[in-house]
């Protein structure tokens, strides 16, 4: 087996892919993990076996105490089609782990054990299918605390966090994917813009310090049919507010199914200048919790997106299994990707609604 390609020669390859074709991600983590039934001494493992409070739940903690379960989800997303895995990281800050008192050790140490269980993967799956490179994604998800929405109705002003606190968290869980060996960022399931700016400040200040620059994929969330993120921003605006960060793609996901996100893509396609990325829900979730949508459905939504040259990236987020990514898969592979479109030169600002002044 050869060895595995050095860093800047994998993203020059998932930059030739992206012009290639239209990539797929990987699908959920969450119901993947339920569907193994782990106990709480699966979460413990030996490390935590005294901790202090339950750990059952904190699915991040699996890269160190189940790592066998983590590679093996990879494996089976990369087996079903994908050439991009995320890291099971999603809410591996020292913010949102407070929650199971973990300390920013621990924290690190998720993260970084993270990104090499995804690398390792992704290295594996290239060394056996060398026409189609895999590629290990940072992720990095919301908090549970927010900048641009108040803590108490009571209070517009109050909030549980402080933006240097965020960006501080957020700094932590980048140095950590960086050296554990990812390929690139995802900031996903934005929910509030100001949180997203913190991270992506955090990822250019150490890019400045002299960190390898990875690519970064920017991936919000428009939480219901108003077409606004949770902080309130339209497509447009959000895609205005963080522009300046030259992201690899933009896009959105989760919160909503292939139907209704519909729109909101093809809003973002119209005026994003870069690669537009989708990985919708499996659909809307039943009474009880659970995603009904089958695979073939998800897959016949995001072949129609990619027909009507929408996307760029497909993927599934809650709800979606491997089965879910294969029909994706096998329904985008000989479509071609979305043309970025050229966008006139324009001053672009942004609150709530978008604003554009365009030269004379």
């Amino acid at each position: 087996m050869s060895p595995p390609l050095p860093r800047s020669e994998r993203i020059a390859a998932l930059h030739r892919a992206a012009k290639e074709r239209i990539l797929v991600l990987d699908g959920a983590w969450g119901v993947m993990i339920q569907r193994s039934d782990l106990s709480e001494e699966d979460f413990r493992g030996d490390r935590f076996a005294g901790h202090e409070v339950q750990l059952k739940g904190d699915n991040d903690i699996l890269c160190l105490t189940r790592p066998d379960i983590i590679a093996d989800l990879h494996d089976q997303y990369f087996a079903a089609g994908a050439d991009i895995s995320e890291t099971n990281t999603f809410s591996a800050t020292v913010i949102a782990q407070d929650d199971y008192k973990l300390d920013a050790q621990s924290v690190w140490d998720i993260n970084l054990e993270g990104a090499k269980l995804a690398r390792a993967a992704a290295d594996r799956w290239t060394a056996k299918e060398t026409h189609k490179p895999r590629f290990a994604a940072g992720s990095i998800g919301p908090l549970n605390k927010m900048l641009s929405m108040s803590s108490d109705v009571n209070d517009p002003g109050a909030r549980l966090v402080t933006f240097d606190q965020v960006y501080d968290a957020y700094r932590h869980q980048v140095k950590a994917l960086n050296e554990g060996g990812v390929d690139l960022y995802l900031i996903e399931t934005i929910t509030d813009t100001l949180n997203c700016k913190a991270a992506i400040k955090a990822i250019k200040d150490l890019e400045d310090e002299g960190m390898e620059a990875l690519p970064i994929w920017i991936s919000g969330t428009i939480t219901d049919r108003s077409g606004r993120t949770l902080s309130g921003q339209t497509a447009e605006a959000f895609w205005n507010s963080v522009r300046h960060a030259k992201p690899f793609a933009v896009g959105f996901n989760c919160a909503l199914g292939a139907d209704l996100m519909r729109p909101f893509i093809a809003e973002l396609s119209r005026v994003a200048d870069t690669l537009v990325a989708a990985y919708p829900n499996a659909g809307l979730p039943n009474a009880m919790g659970q995603y009904d949508e089958e695979p073939h459905q998800t897959a016949h939504f995001l072949e129609e997106w990619a027909a009507s040259g929408l996307v760029n990236i497909v993927g599934g987020c809650c709800g979606t299994t491997p089965d879910h990514i294969r029909h994706t898969a096998e329904a985008v592979a000989k479509l071609p990707p979305r043309e970025i479109p050229e966008r006139p030169v324009a001053m672009r600002l942004s609150g709530l609604e978008p604003f554009e002044l365009v030269a004379a």
